[in-house]
C-alpha cells in the first residue's frame, strides 16, 4: 500500500507542484536513492552470519532454486510478452527484474526509454504484491519450496518475514540465497537483455 501511495504522491508531485526546472535534479536524485539502497541490501547480506553457516550445510543444491525461479521468471515474461506483441528483448529485460521494482524501473528508464521503465515497474510491484497473496497458498497446496518462487528477489527483504511464518527454517535460508542471488543478477542481466 505505501508503494501505491508513493507513486500517486510522485505523480501528483510532478503534475502540479514541482517546476520543470526540478525535473533535472531527479536523474541525480534517483542514482543516489539507489546507491543507498544496494549499499543497505550489501549491510543486510553481511550480518546474516547465521544465515550463512546454515546454507554451508544445506549444501549446493540451494543454487539450483534461484537458477531454476530466473529461468521461470524469463521464460514467463517473454511468453507474455509475445502474447501481448512486445518485443523480446523488452518482455526478457522487464522480467529479468525479478520483483525489484525500484532498481529494474530506474535502469531501464535511463539506459532504455521511460515507457518501459514505467511498465518495468509496475511488473515488478505487481509480482511483489502477487507474492504475497500467493506465498501462503502455495506454502499449504504445492510444497514449502514452492512457496519461494513467486517472490523473485524480493525472498531476502519484504516476503522473507511471509516465508518464515509459512515455511521452515531451511526454506527461510534458500529464500535469502534466492532473493540474493537474484538482487544481483537484476543490474547485470537488465541491461544486458534490453540491449538484445
Amino acid at each position: 500500500m505505501m508503494v501505491v501511495g508513493a507513486i500517486i504522491t510522485g505523480a501528483l508531485l510532478g503534475y502540479w507542484l514541482l517546476p520543470a526546472e526540478m525535473m533535472g535534479y531527479l536523474d541525480t536524485a534517483t542514482t543516489l536513492a539507489l546507491c543507498v539502497m544496494l549499499v543497505g541490501v550489501g549491510i543486510d547480506l553481511g550480518s546474516q552470519r547465521q544465515t550463512w553457516a546454515r546454507l554451508r550445510a544445506l549444501g549446493w543444491k540451494v543454487f539450483l532454486v534461484p537458477v531454476l525461479v530466473a529461468a521461470g521468471s524469463l521464460a514467463g515474461a517473454v511468453a507474455g510478452g509475445l502474447i501481448l506483441g512486445m518485443p523480446v528483448n523488452e518482455s526478457s529485460a522487464i522480467g529479468a527484474g525479478f520483483g525489484w521494482y525500484s532498481l529494474s524501473g530506474v535502469l531501464l528508464a535511463k539506459i532504455y526509454n521511460v515507457e518501459t521503465g514505467a511498465l518495468a515497474f509496475l511488473t515488478n510491484v505487481s509480482r511483489e504484491l502477487i507474492a504475497f497473496v500467493l506465498i501462503p497458498v502455495l506454502a499449504v497446496r504445492a510444497g514449502k519450496l514452492v512457496a519461494v518462487s513467486p517472490g523473485g528477489a524480493t525472498t531476502m527483504d519484504t516476503t522473507l518475514p511471509l516465508i518464515a511464518r509459512t515455511t521452515d527454517a531451511d526454506t527461510t535460508v534458500i529464500a535469502v540465497v534466492n532473493g540474493t542471488i537474484l538482487s544481483a543478477l537484476v543490474p547485470f542481466l537488465v541491461p544486458l537483455l534490453i540491449n538484445l
